[in-house]
């Protein structure tokens, strides 16, 4: 007899329908909540200073943490200067990125990458990476390419290793403006209608407990996530799970979607039989 499909909660937004055919690729029945929309920031003022002193000499080093972050970078500082002046001043500047998907971007461009950051690709292995290479930021000015929202124990650990800091944000993470996919997934999970919840990225962990707290049901829906078993994608993602408390039952190695529900899904009847 075959065992039952196991019911998958993803909060992935940007690749829905990529995620929705790994699940069922990988038997199990999806239920996917689109959880954050991306907000360009319009008329960039960090941009725009940011180029002026790029364009000046005075930023060492950029680091690059996403390829949407650094491609929606370069969309920005084209309404102010152009395309290829920011490119060439771009290529003589030391450049960091944080995995694979910034790296495709420079590549592209044509900008060569000095430091590149190992799996799983968080801020921690690029400064693993820098010390390895005995690169030291200590009087640098170094510019971080925000992704949505500050990392500031980057900062912190920057700025305590003597660098200058100065974030750019290009864009930022919101509620969807139709939350009731949201709220039905906070309830359906308190009701134990799934078994396993799928997470991508820290902030969808913040606004599915954002919806839970408007919903007055914060405390219910954290007691029934524990019992169902959580899935992360990396360990940034894991970070903010383990913030709330929650216990991470499976966290994909390297941090990508594939592995992640593949993983997920072959360890999920083992790990729900220990919970029950």
């Amino acid at each position: 007899m075959n065992a039952p499909r196991l019911r998958v909660c993803s909060f992935e937004s940007r690749k829905q329908d990529a995620m929705q055919a790994l699940i069922k690729r990988n038997q199990g029945i999806p239920t996917l909540v689109h959880s954050m929309d991306e907000i360009p920031l319009e008329d960039n003022a960090q941009v725009k200073a940011f180029c002026e002193r790029l364009f000046r000499g005075e930023i060492d080093v950029i680091v690059f943490l996403t390829g949407v972050g650094a491609t929606a970078l370069l969309q920005a500082a084209e309404a102010y200067y152009p395309r290829e002046k920011v490119l060439d001043t771009l290529r003589k500047t030391i450049v960091t990125v944080r995995g694979p998907k910034p790296t495709v971007v420079l590549r592209n461009w044509e900008v060569p990458i000095h430091y590149s950051a190992p799996e799983p690709n968080t801020w921690h292995e690029i400064i693993s990476i820098w010390d390895e290479k005995e690169f030291s930021v200590t009087g640098k000015h170094i510019v971080v390419q925000e992704y949505g929202k500050p990392v500031q124990e980057f900062y912190d650990e920057l700025r305590n290793r003597g660098a200058q800091v100065m974030p750019v944000t290009v864009y930022r993470w919101a509620l969807p403006e139709d939350t009731s996919g949201l709220r039905n997934a906070v309830h359906a999970t308190i009701r134990g209608d799934f078994d396993i919840l799928m997470f991508t990225s820290a902030q969808q962990v913040s606004h599915v407990l954002q919806i839970a707290e408007e919903e007055q049901v914060r405390d219910k829906w954290l007691i029934a996530a524990a019992r169902a078993m959580i899935a992360s994608v990396g360990p940034a993602c894991s970070e903010a799970l383990n913030q709330e408390g929650l216990p991470i039952d499976y966290e994909s190695s390297p941090p990508k979607m594939g592995p992640l529900v593949k993983g997920a899904l072959e360890s999920a009847p083992e790990i729900l039989a220990r919970k029950k």
